[in-house]
């Protein structure tokens, strides 16, 4: 039998029961039966039979739809009583059908977002009959996870909305990967305004240390001339200190780390914690600082710039948390492997250096304190805090073989604890007071006046014969015509038109044995690590005094 749809069958049945009616009237019109109206009767009877049966065909494969769907299905009333539930929605709360069937549709919504919801649902009407939105529920696990719902209001026939009908999806997961996103996007600003910093820091400290570079030179040459008893040599020796530590906060405003060609080495942490924290007490006078530091302490095997940064911002992290001032404790100890107990980490055997440093500060949360290594976590905001300090103070650490420990309450102060492997290694020694002599040629490159006129000064006193270039196409030229005659070129690095890389290209090409001693400004990071790379002899920071200056160029200069 032909199957119909549900209007057609409508028809169907209202055309038979005109018929019925039609031949009742006839047979009530004649006074007999009519045998027409009991054929029109039972085909009207066997066709709202079938009708049935295909409504009830069609409402279980509906049913069978719903129930099979991914999508979480309820119908309610309007209290909220929910009458239906599909078998996604059961399997979302963990529930069968008759613990949810007669349960309120609201109770599981979080309780912050449930007035929220029904005022939606007040709203809906005729004209806008659904609504879709997003909601918190409180999953069976004791999870708060994020749904999406398209709700419609079903009416009787006085247009009063008599119940509801809802479809939703789990939307916990779209919600995280947003979240990640706008994260990612936030990092990524602070990250290309974190370049820009550097770059605008790395231009000014270099333009600082140039000038730092004058005065360390006319210094340097006026104690060259007095001897230790002159009643001036002891203000002119403490210039000298405070133009290296002008250096070093430059250095340290730029993040400044010196891996490179010297890389790893034996240091004294000690000597540096005192360099380090004469730095600071001129930043932060506020803060009083206390040293506790071993004198038999080992050393320790590292590059000492990216010791520094670490130093640098622990201590930024006391500052922060002292606002007002306070207390600043630095420890060092030795101890072994044996010691280090009760850690989440096993550390290797060996000898360790510890180092505690703690301030009387607010302290930290437990959520804070659990974050606090995390790229880009600060509890400062963005325009306060990079979130990298301490991020970047972990990798260091963790690269130099080490551990680091925090530990911190609300209100109490926070100490880090710092591992760093010890060494017996003999460390490095301070470079002697004495000035190396010299009677070679130099070609000294520059394109600062005063740097320029400093140079030579120490040049000279040093015994060597100066040729000046100011820039890098006058340097190729001299060298051109002068090749024989000139034992090492001194190069900075940045310059107008001709850079020093390009420069010293040049110069190799001409002759692959020259003797070149690059000078800047800037660290031995980047683009001098590149030139070293490339052949270049040496590296001089400046600004540097003439002890520093003789000693480089003897080393280059007497290996052949």
């Amino acid at each position: 039998m032909k199957k119909f749809s549900k209007i057609e069958w409508e028809q169907k049945l209202k055309e038979a029961r005109k018929e019925v009616l039609h031949y009742k009237r006839i047979a009530k019109e004649t006074g007999n039966i009519c045998l027409r109206e009991t054929d029109a009767l039972s085909q009207l009877i066997l066709w709202r039979k079938q009708a049935e049966e295909e409504l009830r065909e069609n409402e279980e494969r509906y049913r069978t739809v719903v129930e099979d769907m991914p999508a979480m299905i309820c119908r309610f009333f309007c209290d909220g009583t929910l009458n239906f539930v599909n078998t996604a929605y059961c399997n979302y709360f963990n529930k069968k059908k008759e613990e949810l069937i007669g349960q309120n549709f609201f109770q599981f919504i979080l309780k912050e977002d449930q007035d929220k919801v029904k005022n939606q649902f007040m709203s809906l009407d005729r004209k806008r009959p659904t609504i879709t939105y997003e909601h918190q529920v409180m999953a069976p696990d004791g999870e708060i996870r994020w749904q999406q719902r398209t709700d419609r209001a079903i009416f009787d026939d006085q247009d009063n909305v008599s119940e509801y009908q809802s479809i939703g999806r789990d939307i916990t997961e779209e919600k995280i990967a947003q979240q990640e996103k706008t994260m990612l996007e936030v990092q990524l600003q602070q990250a290309h305004k974190m370049q820009a910093i550097g770059t605008l820091a790395s231009g000014f400290a270099h333009n600082f240390n140039n000038l730092l570079m004058g005065i360390m030179a006319n210094v340097s040459i006026i104690l060259l001339d007095i001897d230790s008893n002159h009643q001036h040599y002891k203000y002119l020796k403490n210039i000298e200190k405070q133009v290296a530590n002008g250096s070093k906060l430059s250095a340290q405003l730029t993040g400044y780390a010196r891996a490179g060609r010297d890389g790893v080495k034996p240091i004294h942490l000690n000597q540096l914690l005192k360099e380090t924290c004469d730095t600071f007490k001129i930043a932060k006078k506020e803060i009083i600082i206390h040293q506790d530091l071993d004198e038999n302490l080992y050393g320790i095997e590292s590059d000492i710039g990216q010791i520094e940064q670490v130093l640098l911002n622990l201590y930024v992290n006391a500052a922060d948390a002292m606002p007002e001032g306070g207390d600043f404790f630095l420890k060092t100890m030795n101890i072994t492997d044996k010691e280090m107990t009760g850690k989440s980490y096993d550390p290797k055997p060996g000898n360790y250096i510890l180092l505690t440093v703690r301030d009387t500060g607010a302290g930290m949360d437990e959520e804070t304190r659990e974050r606090i290594f995390e790229p880009f976590f600060t509890t400062k905001g963005f325009t306060k805090g990079t979130g990298l300090g301490l991020s970047s103070a972990y990798g260091t650490i963790k690269r130099h073989g080490g551990y680091i420990d925090v530990d911190s309450e609300k209100g109490c102060g926070t100490t880090f604890s710092i591992y760093l492997p010890g060494t017996k290694k003999e460390v490095e020694k301070e470079l002697p007071e004495e000035i190396l002599m010299g009677n070679e040629t130099v070609l000294l490159v520059d394109d600062e006046h005063m740097v320029i006129e400093g140079c030579r000064e120490m040049l000279t006193k040093m015994g060597y014969n100066v040729t000046i270039a100011r820039n890098g196409k006058h340097a190729i030229e001299i060298y051109k015509d002068n090749q024989d005659k000139i034992d090492i070129v001194i190069i900075d690095m940045i310059m107008p038109e001709l850079s020093g890389g390009e420069t010293y290209d040049r110069l190799k090409e001409m002759n692959p044995d020259i003797n070149v001693l690059l000078s800047s400004g800037y660290s031995i990071n980047g683009q001098a690590t590149e030139i070293l790379e490339r052949g270049c002899n040496g590296f001089i920071q400046k600004p540097f005094n003439l002890n520093v200056m003789s000693m480089k160029l003897r080393e280059i200069l007497d290996q052949k």
